[in-house]
């Protein structure tokens, strides 16, 4: 009798871990060729530490890589990155030089730099991963036409995912809290539907939880980040 097995896709390599407590059981990293999103409260403080951690060797779970980081809501904490790195006993001057930072102030500008200079711009830097912040934040201008910013969102979100796959790079998206609103609602439905790894921060009273929403095979789960009155610094620091 021929029985069927179901058998786990191979992660491809290298995995480009957090290293957070309690995380690594239920994620234990980004993919090359993932097209991912991190949303919630926090996020921001993640992204610094993504940056930093991308340039560790691949021994110690990073990537061994340069940032490209196309910063769309005047997000970029330098100095938040500087401690990042004084963490993991980099230097920081180099770890800053390592961050090729583009700044976008439309939409218009973000998608141009997204859709016309992100492939020469991985090439230039030699960059295995791509950030981009706060995502959504310029297409919720109301001096947008709504059907406007629905359109050319769209058309960004689904460049980012084949992006993604084709350079075999791994493009994190960040979408921190907006106002509730329909235009919102859609443009993060879009962004998560594109994206083939969703993760979220989200606070509770006691602690912090970071919840694996989608992955292309592991289940959704929840890590409790304990003790609330720790920093996302603070959980980097106990696992550096």
């Amino acid at each position: 009798m021929i029985q069927n097995a179901i058998v786990k896709p191979a992660l491809s390599q290298p995995i480009f871990s957090l290293n957070l407590r309690n995380v690594n059981e239920i994620f234990p990293g980004f993919a090359l060729g993932d097209f991912a999103v991190l949303q919630g409260s926090s996020v921001l403080s993640l992204t610094s530490l993504l940056c930093v951690k991308s340039q560790l060797p691949t021994q110690l779970g990073g990537l061994q890589s340069n940032v490209v980081f196309i910063d769309g809501g005047n997000t970029f904490e330098l100095y938040q990155i500087a401690r990042f790195a004084q963490l993991y006993h980099l230097n920081p001057k180099q770890v800053l030089g390592n961050i090729y930072l583009s700044r976008a102030f439309t939409a218009y500008q973000a998608t141009s730099l997204i859709m016309h200079h992100l492939k020469e711009a991985i090439k230039k830097y030699n960059a295995k991963l791509v950030i981009i912040s706060d995502i959504a934040g310029f297409f919720l201008d109301k001096d947008i036409p709504e059907d406007e910013a629905q359109r050319i969102f769209s058309q960004v979100t689904t460049f980012l995912s084949n992006f993604a796959r084709e350079t075999q790079t791994i493009v994190i998206a960040i979408y921190p809290q907006h106002a509730q609103t329909p235009r919102n609602s859609f443009l993060h439905a879009v962004t998560n539907a594109k994206a083939n790894v969703v993760l979220s921060l989200r606070r509770t009273s006691y602690s912090r939880q970071f919840v694996l929403e989608k992955h292309p095979y592991l289940p959704s789960k929840v890590a409790e980040l304990p003790l609330e009155d720790l920093t996302l610094a603070d959980f980097a620091e106990a696992n550096a």
